[in-house]
């Protein structure tokens, strides 16, 4: 495994859109082995969770202030309020639940802002989200080994 290739895989684990449905795949098809490229990518996910979870009240009033950025925001808040059913429903294991589905707009990030729409507490938040994580590497790993198919 080459550097940059890492890097690669650690930057789109990480980013909001790909999150653990790129990295993984990405990673396998750099020839990381499976057991490797989940733990990977599993923390890459999970490393700019305690940071939204801790800063996005402060940037939620930045954004909100400015023009372009407002749009945005407040599109994402939105987006993100219809997904609180099973949170309401199901509480920190309906969050895990959430982010451990892997597909668009579930996962880390979003299950973050959910968190922090909701008012949860950011200690239980993180552990849950983890959780999802967990779970959702391990089914995004299967699928792309063949393992399972998703659908």
């Amino acid at each position: 495994m080459e550097l940059n290739e890492l890097i690669n895989v650690v930057i789109v684990s990480a980013l909001p859109i790909s999150e653990l449905r790129g990295g993984i795949p990405l990673a396998l098809y750099y020839g990381i082995p499976p057991l490797q490229a989940y733990l990977i990518c599993v923390l890459a996910n999970a490393l700019p969770v305690p940071f939204l979870l801790l800063f996005l009240e402060k940037i939620g009033k930045l954004m909100d202030k400015w023009g372009p950025t407002s749009k945005i925001y407040r599109y994402f808040i939105e987006r993100s309020e219809k997904k609180r059913d099973i949170i309401d429903r199901y509480g920190y294991a309906g969050l895990a639940i959430f982010v451990s589905i892997p597909l668009p707009v579930t996962g880390a990030w979003t299950g973050s802002l959910l968190a922090f729409i909701l008012g949860l507490k950011t200690i239980k938040s993180f552990s849950f989200i983890f959780i999802g994580i967990l779970i959702a590497g391990l089914v995004v790993s299967f699928a792309s080994l063949g393992i399972f198919s998703l659908f």
